[in-house]
């Protein structure tokens, strides 16, 4: 699958491994938050592909939320200018939160989404990305659990995008951009 302009470069992960460590994810947080009640906020959309398989592979009793933000477009690199697309539908107040983000890039958007969630008065606040670009890290932010590191290349699939293309890919692969 590629479009004009662009191409798929190699894979950088594979499905069957992205769903293994999906699953130790899962176990993990499920033992950490064992006797309490989870909501976990998926982070639209990319994070949707993520989201619903980690919650499947969550043993607890746990409620879910979405959030949408936008700070990309049709660009490779984040505009830096962050906003709330689609609020949550429920308050947070004294829930024990799991945020889920498809990747850790820049931090602009994690850290503007920490500030906005914990002004909610969340009981507790954590962050699970199933990818992590440390590389390009502009703001610290904590990020409690991670899936894998990556490399600094613009990735799609598993829900990644490259203007609301290539979400449906299996695997997580690398995008090349003619031009960018």
């Amino acid at each position: 699958m590629s479009y004009s302009g662009e191409s798929l470069g190699p894979v950088v992960l594979e499905a069957e491994k992205i769903r293994k460590r999906v699953q130790e994810l899962g176990a993990r947080i499920a033992k950490d938050y064992r006797g309490n009640t989870l909501h976990v906020i998926g982070i639209l959309k990319g994070a949707s592909i993520f989201h619903a398989d980690l919650v499947r592979s969550i043993d607890l009793e746990l409620s879910f939320d979405f959030i949408a933000v936008g700070s990309y477009g049709a660009l490779t690199k984040t505009s830096g200018e962050v906003r709330i697309l689609k609020d949550l539908d429920e308050s947070l107040d004294g829930k024990h939160v799991l945020l889920v983000e498809d990747i850790v890039d820049s931090g602009l958007t994690l850290h503007y989404l920490l500030q906005n969630l914990r002004a909610r008065n969340p009981g507790s606040l954590k962050v699970v990305a199933l990818l992590n670009k440390p590389s390009r890290r502009e703001i610290d932010v904590p990020v409690d659990y991670i899936g894998f590191d990556i490399p600094d290349e613009f990735v799609v699939g598993y829900g990644l995008d490259y203007n609301q293309r290539y979400r449906n890919l299996k695997d997580v692969c690398v995008l090349r951009v003619l031009g960018s």
